[in-house]
């Protein structure tokens, strides 16, 4: 019972540890690196040989600032550490993740799509799919969004690819991108 239990908690922190390298996006809250991460589902299972967590039902992963809910979200690492994670939204719902960034008070990255989230710890690159959007808050106002049926986001260079198909590649035809930049004041 006890060897139960004892493995039961390693594996508990050991899939709470996989889940907190996701996501870190748009200059993320350097103070969040070093906060606990926290995911509560209905359910979480992990497999050691294929090193793949999946937690399903009501998804909430805390981390410092960042918060990520989704219906279900599946984490993999690689034999290199690297870590894989996709976030799925339930039928006719939204993933989505919302995260203070760093060099302000008051400034936010909120994402959302209405299919899945992926991200890649190793090239820091997140994919939103279907009714993607990417808004960056200051002081509570917009500053920059971002609208297409895929989104995707290089935390590192803090560069966009929208396109308006879930392909990653705009087709004729079958809808349109939407980005608004908001001038700059620079006096504030």
């Amino acid at each position: 019972m006890k060897n139960n239990l004892l493995s039961h908690i390693i594996r508990s922190s050991f899939a709470a540890l996989m889940a907190a390298v996701m996501l870190q996006a748009a200059h993320a809250e350097k103070a969040d690196f070093d906060k606990p991460t926290q995911v509560e589902a209905n359910q979480g299972t992990y497999d050691e040989s294929k090193q793949t967590n999946v937690f399903t039902g009501n998804v909430v992963l805390t981390r410092g600032t960042l918060i990520m809910h989704a219906d279900k979200m599946t984490v993999r690492k690689d034999a290199a550490g690297n870590q894989f994670a996709t976030l799925y939204a339930a039928p006719g719902g939204v993933t989505k993740f919302r995260q203070k960034r760093d060099g302000g008070k008051d400034m936010w990255i909120d994402g959302s799509a209405s299919d899945r989230i992926e991200y890649d710890t190793k090239t820091e690159i997140a994919k939103l799919f279907k009714n993607a959007k990417i808004k960056m808050t200051e002081a509570g106002k917009i500053t920059d969004e971002v609208e297409g049926e895929f989104v995707s986001y290089d935390s590192r260079t803090e560069f966009y690819t929208v396109t308006n198909s879930t392909s990653g590649e705009s087709k004729p035809g079958t809808g349109r991108v939407r980005v608004v930049i908001q001038p700059r004041n620079a006096e504030k």
